[in-house]
């Protein structure tokens, strides 16, 4: 029986059948690619780091345990790269929205969308991952840079967001603290909803970033 995961903010695995009819090999190979990260995403969300096999995976994606393996030779390769991926795409799309709306979005706004990062699929797997790597030295050693790269590449969204100068005193930490509490209200998020208390977090530290961000009150 084939495995069957709700990932409300991952795109569902497309069937191998039809791609395959009408793609080229080069395209029919990102494809293939593509389902796994998402089906990867989608399993260490639902099921976790132990249960998610390189096999686990590749049945979701629909696609066979070689092809995933031809791809990914590893299960730590496979999920970092997955994780990496989903950053990429999701800090393309926030910059995306943020310049088709750039003079609609108050401070307020951006912060919401900055706590919205930290919630829903993807945060679950990254934690997931995270939890693991902290008992397994081998898979350390890989999240550990990786999760380096990924706290640039949000840090960098957030600072173009919010419009700010990163080299003026106290910006920087301002933008990494925003991060830590979407972090912290990202955990206190997973095992009930938390959306009425988190709120007014986001009016108030909104109003805090105006207060002390070189610049922003005049932007927002």
């Amino acid at each position: 029986m084939g495995i069957r995961l709700t990932s409300p903010d991952v795109v569902a695995p497309l069937s191998p059948t039809s791609v395959a009819t009408r793609e080229p090999q080069q395209d029919r190979s990102r494809a293939t690619r593509a389902r796994l990260l998402g089906s990867a995403i989608s399993c260490l969300a639902e099921l976790g780091w132990s249960a998610s096999t390189v096999a686990v995976v590749a049945e979701h994606a629909g696609v066979s345990r070689g092809a995933a393996q031809h791809h990914f030779p590893t299960r730590e390769a496979l999920f970092t790269a997955a994780l990496e991926h989903v950053t990429h795409e999701r800090g393309a799309q926030l910059r995306r929205q943020a310049a088709e709306h750039r003079a609609e979005l108050d401070t307020e706004a951006i912060v919401s969308l900055v706590f919205e990062l930290f919630g829903g699929t993807f945060f679950r797997a990254a934690l997931m991952l995270w939890v693991a790597a902290a008992a397994d030295d081998a898979l350390r050693t890989q999240i550990v840079p990786l999760e380096a790269r990924i706290g640039r590449e949000v840090h960098r969204v957030v600072v173009d967001l919010l419009g700010v100068d990163e080299h003026l005193p106290g910006v920087r930490e301002t933008v990494q603290a925003t991060l830590d509490l979407a972090r912290g209200l990202g955990l206190a998020n997973l095992l009930s909803d938390d959306s009425a208390r988190r709120a007014g977090i986001t009016r108030q530290w909104a109003s805090m970033l105006d207060a002390t961000l070189p610049g922003r009150s005049a932007s927002a």
